[in-house]
Parts: C-alpha cells; sequence; structure tokens
C-alpha cells in the first residue's frame, strides 16, 4: 500500500516522533493513505515552522503484520474516542499497538474531542456528532519495529 508523509523536510528515514503535546494515536510516525491530505498537512508544516518547502514523502507499506499488535478503528466510536483523549492528555499513555490505523482528529474533529476532556459533551454524543462528518484517515507507527514495515519510495514538493 502506498501511505504519504507532509512535512517542511524530507523524510526518508521514518522515526517516532516525539512532543510535549499528545497526538491522536500518541508518539508516533503517522502516515495518511490520502494524498491530498498530506499536502494539506505538509503546507501546514510549513507555515508553523516558517520553513520554504512543502514536501510529501512517499512510502510503500508492507501490510505484512507478522508479530506486530495492530489496531484498525474503521469509524469513530467509544473505544477511538478513549484512545484520543488518553493519547492527547496524558504523553506517559501507552496504547500498546504498535500500528494503528483510523480517523484523524483533525481540526473539526479535535474542537469535538476537546468538548469531551472538558465535559461540555458526553462521549456518546461526540461519537454520534462525528458520525455525521468526513473524516480523514491515518495509519500511526508507533514502534521501532512497525517502521521497518515501511520503505521510502520518492517525495515531491507542494506548490
Amino acid at each position: 500500500m502506498i501511505l504519504y508523509h507532509g512535512s517542511d523536510t524530507l523524510v526518508k528515514e521514518p522515526r517516532i516522533i516525539r512532543s510535549e503535546k499528545g497526538k491522536d494515536f500518541g508518539f508516533a510516525f503517522y502516515l495518511t493513505p490520502i494524498k491530498a491530505q498530506a499536502e494539506r498537512m505538509a503546507k501546514r508544516k510549513q507555515k508553523i515552522n516558517g520553513g520554504d518547502k512543502a514536501v510529501v514523502s512517499i512510502f510503500e507499506w508492507d501490510e505484512d503484520k507478522k508479530g506486530l499488535k495492530y489496531k484498525l478503528f474503521p469509524s469513530p466510536d467509544l473505544e477511538w474516542l478513549d484512545v484520543i483523549i488518553r493519547c492527547r492528555s496524558d504523553v506517559d499513555f501507552r496504547h500498546g499497538f504498535d500500528i494503528v490505523e483510523g480517523k484523524i482528529a483533525d481540526d473539526a474533529v479535535g474542537e469535538t474531542v476537546l468538548f469531551v476532556m472538558d465535559g461540555i459533551i458526553k462521549r456518546e454524543d461526540a461519537v454520534q456528532r462525528l458520525s455525521f462528518q468526513k473524516i480523514n484517515s491515518q495509519i500511526a507507527f508507533c514502534s521501532e519495529e512497525s517502521l521497518k514495515t515501511l520503505r521510502f519510495v520518492d517525495s515531491y514538493e507542494v506548490r
């Protein structure tokens, strides 16, 4: 499967990205099967970091998950929401999966997640609300072993 990573730099060697802020599925190397989504992320990273380039790196994923702990969230549900809330609110939380595939909590979805985290809406109401939104997909490679299933193919600059 071909996957895309949007950034302000070329990425040939994927690595687990750690920060002081929690991510949807924890610290990981994030990719998407959606080319346009990666291009938007590349432009966003360029703007945030003040870079002069927006780059999409292309990887081939050997989907043989033998020996790896894999979790698929085919749609937003309570389990998906709970994992995102835990990962975003506790940088020390580890879900135990090598690869997590599911919907991305982008700006619109992220707002709903924050409403749950702040106690403004119930988890069940959030999932129902999210079922009506078009949500993009992401695949988080959360372990060094999982990164070995990726092979750099090419890259291009987004104009």
